[in-house]
């Protein structure tokens, strides 16, 4: 009798594990954590992005998402981490327009930007602000084009470093404008010290970096290179409005994931921002940084990167950024 029984018993185990081993395969995404990759430190405006979507996200997934900052060339090192990483939707990236200005920026780069990742969600920009001195003694834009076109290569404009979005902002500017400016890079917040005491004259970023200083009457914005105006800064004209109209420039924010994620678990990550961003809470949130909320998902997203791509290596190139040695940052 006994040996009657093994084979039965062991044809029922067999079952046993054919059944388990596609219950294992179907468990539901996610089933554990999420890694969220910041390719700048800790405090920055992407960084302060992408802590806010991490902890609503988590709550709305079900499970916990983790900043991890990995500063350093301009994006390149936090973005080749992600393009090598499993395709499995777990490990994402938090990406800015810096992620469009580097295949023009640099010779060669470990990934392809529109073949390594796959776009979920476009979720805000940020327009430069022109910003200078108080002391400088300008009361509009077309006083300071004025003043820069009367002293070629006398002012200056501060930038996060060589290749970076606020140094194509100012070179940009430059060129929309007909003037010559000295490009000064910095690598630290020194460089609104400087702007403050009048070291260099202008800066082209975003209202969040320059928002306490106008405020306390040390800088002045001159005008904002968006469609419409901020609401921190509702005095502040558009450059449109300002008589630059050609002039338009932003910074903006978005997540993506390597190339081979299965268009399921995208499209839910994707829905998942979707939902965070519709948070007013969240809306809150970045009309104090001056962000603006806008949503593209998917293949629209990866349309629109590759249309960055386009539009900003002409910009590149024309700075010459291509051309010199930059060192990691």
């Amino acid at each position: 009798m006994f040996i009657a029984r093994a084979p039965c018993l062991t044809m029922l185990c067999l079952a046993l594990c054919a059944i388990q081993v596609p219950a294992q395969e179907a468990a539901p995404y996610p089933s554990r954590p999420l890694k969220l990759v910041v390719p700048l430190t800790p405090g920055t405006t992407t960084d302060l992005v992408a802590r806010e979507f991490a902890d609503r996200m988590s709550r709305k997934l079900g499970q916990p998402v983790v900043v991890d900052n990995r500063p350093g060339a301009g994006g390149i090192i936090a973005a080749q981490a992600v393009a090598k990483s499993a395709p499995d939707g777990y490990t994402i990236l938090m990406v800015n327009s810096q992620h469009a200005i580097n295949p023009a920026a640099y010779a060669s780069m470990p990934y392809d930007t529109l073949r390594d990742f796959t776009g979920i969600a476009l979720i805000g920009d940020a327009p430069a602000v022109i910003t200078v001195p108080t002391a400088l003694g300008v009361r509009n834009l077309a006083e300071f084009i004025a003043l820069a076109r009367q002293h070629p290569g006398a002012i200056n404009y501060g930038s996060s470093g060589i290749g970076s979005q606020t140094h194509l902002a100012g070179a940009y500017f430059a060129a929309q404008a007909g003037v010559v400016m000295t490009h000064v890079p910095y690598r630290s917040s020194e460089v609104i010290t400087d702007l403050v005491t009048n070291r260099i004259q202008s800066v082209f970023t975003p209202s969040a970096f320059v928002l306490g200083q106008i405020r306390e009457g040390k800088l002045q914005a001159l005008a904002v290179a968006g469609h419409e105006r901020l609401g921190l800064l509702r005095d502040v004209p558009t450059t449109s409005e300002a008589g630059l109209p050609a002039y338009q420039f932003a910074m903006w924010f978005g997540f993506v994931a390597p190339g081979k994620v299965p268009a399921p678990i995208v499209g839910q990550l994707a829905r998942t921002m979707q939902a965070v961003l519709d948070e007013p809470t969240l809306r809150q949130k970045f009309a104090e940084q001056g962000l603006t909320p806008r949503l593209l998902m998917l293949a629209e997203f990866d349309a629109y990167i590759q249309s960055e791509m386009e539009r900003l290596g002409p910009i590149v190139k024309a700075s010459g950024v291509h051309d010199k040695p930059r060192e990691k940052r």
